[in-house]
């Protein structure tokens, strides 16, 4: 952990890879430590990396890609929710999703 300075927000760098919770309405459909997502956005395609900053989504209908790590991805089909990213941890919360073989 850095230190904090006076006036300013604490925060963590992370030697790690962000983590990633995948949940529907019925389960948990994915929990794990990943490099990225790449999501579908209700104004188009986007992708959170590691260290991405805090935000907020709307999600569309479509495929969302898991990075594993640079070299590994698993593929889902997601009907529509949100993301939010915070302090490196991404949760995605969808209304439906299917794993799709690559």
């Amino acid at each position: 952990m850095i230190p904090v300075l006076p006036g300013s927000l604490p925060f963590t760098i992370y030697d790690h890879n962000m983590l990633l919770k995948v949940l529907t309405p019925e389960r948990k459909l994915y929990a794990g430590e990943v490099y990225g997502v790449q999501l579908p956005g209700i104004d188009g395609s986007f992708e959170i990396l590691d260290k991405h900053a805090p935000l907020i989504a709307a999600l569309g209908n479509g495929k969302m890609k898991v990075l594993k790590d640079k070299a590994h991805a698993e593929f889902y089909t997601i009907s529509g929710g949100f993301v939010e990213v915070l302090r490196n941890k991404a949760t995605v919360l969808v209304e439906g999703a299917v794993a799709v073989e690559k």
